[in-house]
């Protein structure tokens, strides 16, 4: 162990992802101090080698080993970084559990983030991915991310405007490996009105007697919603959503629905798209709770992969790709996966 950093040489990352797959690095460091970035990446990361960035494993499926050093951002401080009474600036370190700042944020009275509860995962990974639920994206409230950039051996500070947002994408998914995340700052309200048009939480709501909700209620609303529908990694591996889902042209959309009365559309980013959602698709195709051996599709909903134990890599990728195809013969509709893929391509 160094200061900062512990390096773990022919690493196992089985209990590393969530889906729970064989898998191992040549090289892991778990870095607690971004400072140490630097030095580590001019003794550990050979020149031209973009490393693989680990943060809870939750949106990753491992399909073959890694072949490049692994680094592992621990670091988890949560702090207030100004407040002036209707908004407050929090920086949280990339290491931080992206489910523990939602529920600190609440507990400083702040909202915004209470529809993002039960997600997975780091805070490093968030805008990344510009995680996404329940009608609220990471990226609307982002300040700035901090990272450090390989290849000037610089620490940077970008806007939000910088990261190029867009759903489930970012300039950071657009150019892996550019920047490594090392903090995320979000400019939060104070009071604010909770998002409750998603489908679910208004009877979720409703069922319990409360009509007038605030932040904190939402967000066991969510809490409650995302544990009966989504399974617990720490009880069957998974990754959550494998798909994301598909935007495509209005006509599209319009033409399917009227195909397929009771597929469901949703506004896209602008007035000539659509969403469409992926389980559904996935669903009508018959796959929900289908299994292929230990890779299989989880019974309670379709837009989950999970491994029944022994599942490899390969083995859900392979079943990911039949779902896809039959859900593209069918309605004519690509879907792409969210998690990243390691060791084959999509």
């Amino acid at each position: 162990m160094s200061a900062g950093y512990r390096i773990v040489e022919g690493a196992d990352l089985r209990a590393r992802n969530s889906f729970g797959v064989a898998a191992r690095a040549p090289l892991l460091v778990e870095i607690d101090d971004a400072a140490a970035l630097p030095g580590l990446f001019n003794r550990f990361v050979p020149a031209g080698t973009t490393p693989l960035l680990l943060g809870g494993g939750s949106n990753l499926l491992f399909a073959g080993d890694a072949d490049v050093p692994v680094l592992a951002l621990r670091g988890g401080a949560l702090r207030v970084l100004d407040d002036d009474g209707t908004h407050a600036t929090v920086r949280a370190e990339a290491g931080a559990s992206w489910h523990g700042l939602v529920r600190w944020t609440l507990d400083q009275g702040l909202c915004g983030l209470e529809n993002l509860a039960l997600i997975p995962g780091t805070v490093g990974a968030a805008p990344i991915q510009n995680i996404g639920a329940y009608g609220v994206e990471v990226g609307d409230l982002v300040h700035a991310v901090d990272v450090f950039e390989p290849a000037s051996g610089s620490f940077l500070r970008l806007s939000r405007e910088d990261c190029a947002f867009a759903y489930r994408d970012s300039l950071f998914k657009r150019e892996p490996g550019r920047y490594v995340v090392t903090a995320v700052e979000l400019r939060l309200p104070r009071n604010a009105a909770v998002r409750t048009g998603y489908a679910g939480i208004r009877e979720e709501l409703a069922a319990a007697g409360i009509d007038s909700p605030t932040a904190l209620q939402v967000f066991d609303a969510v809490c409650a919603i995302r544990s009966r529908k989504l399974p617990d990694p720490a009880v069957i591996g998974n990754a959550g959503s494998f798909f994301k889902n598909p935007i495509v042209p209005r006509a599209q959309a319009e033409a399917l629905a009227t195909a397929h009365p009771g597929l469901p559309v949703f506004p896209g980013a602008d007035a000539g798209s659509r969403k469409l959602p992926a389980a559904w698709l996935i669903e009508a195709c018959g796959w929900k709770g289908q299994r292929d051996g230990d890779a299989g599709v989880s019974e309670g909903h379709a837009l989950v992969l999970v491994n029944h134990g022994a599942a490899t890599g390969a083995q859900l990728l392979a079943l990911a790709r039949r779902i896809a195809g039959s859900v593209q013969a069918r309605f004519g509709v690509a879907l792409e996966p969210e998690p990243r893929i390691v060791g084959a391509r999509w």
